[in-house]
């Protein structure tokens, strides 16, 4: 039976308060579910902040497991300089800590759902396709909006690690807002800059 993502996490919690946490041990602790756990993983530093150099391997990370997600993969890669990040003890407290009360405040909502939906096969690669799109966005320079394709990534991963459709169904609504509200604003600054130069 597969542990819940929180309990996962305390298993993490566990590990990393002995010894240096890495990229790689993730993968092997987490075994066939790890392309969805350690998507959310590499979100939450998105959402509880933490020091930025972090942030860029879990950028990256997300979008080479998303990509790989797209193509078909079900076992994740990473190259050897992300899998061998070492997670500094301090940061995996604080980034694992709040993580954990999160995810258990999800999984009181979560459960199998829809799973017509969730179990689908080219589901997988669209939701592979619309994290790499989010994963693209946590990479514009735009301040304060990394959070938002942050928690369309967490939406996405716990619905596939929990098969909920209707989480699904919900990341998805959350991934269109939030699309839209950055083409309206982006649309308008252009148009304002435009109005400003003639």
């Amino acid at each position: 039976m597969n542990l819940r993502f929180s309990q996962e996490i305390e298993a993490l919690l566990e590990k990393a308060a002995k010894e240096p946490l890495l990229l790689r041990d993730i993968l092997m602790i987490t075994a066939e579910r790890s392309f969805c756990f350690m998507i959310a993983l590499l979100a939450l530093p998105f959402i509880f902040p933490i020091p930025p150099g972090l942030t860029g391997i879990a950028g990256i990370g997300i979008l080479l497991l998303s990509i790989q997600m797209m193509l078909g993969f079900h076992r994740p890669w990473l190259p050897q300089n992300v899998a061998t990040y070492i997670f500094p003890a301090n940061i995996a407290q604080k980034l694992l800590s709040p993580a954990k009360k999160l995810t258990r405040m999800l999984e009181r909502y979560t459960r199998p759902r829809f799973l017509k939906l969730a179990n689908d096969p080219y589901i997988w690669r669209f939701n592979g396709f619309l994290v790499t799109w989010l994963a693209l966005l946590l990479m514009l320079p735009i301040p304060f909006t990394n959070p938002f394709p942050a928690i369309g990534i967490l939406l996405l991963a716990v619905a596939m690690l929990e098969a909920d459709g209707l989480l699904m169904a919900i990341a998805y609504l959350w991934t269109m807002v939030f699309t839209l509200v950055l083409v309206f604003v982006g649309w308008n600054f252009w148009a304002i800059a435009n109005g400003l130069w003639n």
